[in-house]
């Protein structure tokens, strides 16, 4: 291209970019929101069973400030954290026989928000039944606390799983607040979607966690694979195939799973076998989320041993420098910003499976916008497990379920 003096002008300079924007149906979680109002359709995990105790525990999840606790009588709580009566945060309350006592006021609450006691009140408040602290539901499971976040009449069945449920012979299951830098208990800071569209991403795992920054799993991880996505009935699946070095095929499934599950077998391939544990991916608000994780190990506070090491570190240990130099998922992710713009991407094939991730989600959106429930939840308290097919395999070259992908 010239201008009028003939000279050539430079082309595509950053001057010629329009205002960005993101998708915000699909990546803000305040309550109102689409994707809000979706996922509090759902149960999340907020917390490990040892978070509830007799100290308060801040929460944050889908842009709510919350406080986890176990009453005396054992019984777990999750409460909002502003006091319905004057507003401090319980978060410096006392947990007590019968629920969590105001420092302010004293005022005491239980599990499901009910005003026991008013200490400053005549009689120890003749009106406490007129107000309630909010509240919601909580359920314990897999080593970890669940939370029913969503409107009331529509709380489905706390679900269970087939790949917890069933153990091999020496297997228990374990929890941990784990994180994709691999430290544990990390909160990353950008949107949840950077990480759960990532799930289908099969072709970043050669190249960032192989060739770019060096065996971050293991060698045959490394392998450029054959990859076919499809739809499942609650998630997108990932086949991928990497023929080895004797010639078996190494055959891989992977599920980015409503509502936010990670299905994702062992990138260490410690075994060939169904997938070994689960991951679901908590939005704290629009910019920030963690992971909690149960799986199945042989002993107990196993999933914190089996972390991906960096430069032979964990990545809480690495330098900023080691960190420029030996990326991974959570420099990936955040290197997108706090919410990425969506509008500046420009797709290409291999990114199929996070297209198919997002049409995914905006079908669920659709549904609830229809009065619809969305898939995945269920009513019936006598439902069975969900089953996933996800899992690392050893099949040979003309098994039919790799048909295509050799």
């Amino acid at each position: 291209m010239t201008n009028t003096t003939g000279r050539t002008l430079d082309t595509g300079t950053a001057y010629t970019l329009k205002p960005p924007s993101h998708n915000a149906a699909l990546t803000e979680v305040r309550r109102g929101t689409p994707m809000g109002e979706l996922l509090r359709r759902y149960w999340h995990p907020v917390g490990l069973i040892s978070d509830a105790g007799t100290t308060p525990k801040a929460i944050r999840a889908l842009g709510e400030d919350l406080v986890l606790f176990r009453d005396g009588k054992g019984r777990p709580g999750l409460v909002h954290a502003r006091c319905c009566h004057r507003g401090t945060t319980l978060y410096y309350g006392r947990v007590e026989d019968a629920g969590i006592r105001c420092c302010y006021h004293g005022w005491l609450f239980d599990v499901e928000g009910r005003c026991l006691d008013q200490p400053c009140e005549p009689e120890g408040g003749k009106f406490r039944d007129r107000v309630r602290q909010p509240w919601y539901p909580v359920e314990e499971k897999y080593g970890l606390i669940f939370a029913y976040m969503g409107p009331p009449e529509k709380k489905p069945v706390l679900p269970s799983y087939e790949c917890l449920d069933v153990l091999d012979e020496g297997e228990i299951v374990d929890a941990d607040d784990s994180s994709i830098g691999g430290g544990g208990g990390e909160i990353i800071p950008c949107n949840w979607m950077q990480h759960y569209e990532n799930l289908a991403d099969a072709f970043h795992v050669p190249i960032l966690h192989g060739s770019f920054s060096g065996t971050q799993f293991v060698a045959q991880m490394g392998i450029m694979p054959k990859v076919r996505w499809e739809f499942g009935a609650i998630g997108v699946l990932t086949h991928s195939t990497r023929k080895l070095d004797d010639g078996r095929i190494h055959y891989r499934i992977s599920e980015a799973s409503l509502p936010t599950l990670r299905v994702i077998p062992n990138p260490r391939v410690a075994q060939y076998s169904r997938v070994e544990s689960l991951g679901w991916v908590l939005p704290i608000d629009d910019t920030h989320f963690r992971i909690y994780v149960a799986g199945r190990v042989n002993e107990q506070g196993g999933l914190s041993k089996i972390r991906s090491k960096m430069n032979g570190k964990l990545w809480k240990d690495l330098t900023p420098e080691e960190h420029q130099k030996f990326p991974g998922d959570y420099e990936a992710m955040i290197g997108q910003g706090p919410i990425t713009l969506h509008s500046e991407e420009h797709l290409a094939t291999s990114d199929q499976g996070v297209v198919m991730v997002r049409r995914m989600m905006q079908k669920q959106l659709d549904a609830l916008a229809a009065g619809k429930d969305p898939a995945g939840v269920s009513f019936d308290p006598n439902a069975g497990p969900v089953v996933f097919s996800a899992g690392n395999y050893i099949v040979a070259p003309d098994d039919p379920r790799v048909k295509g992908l050799v």
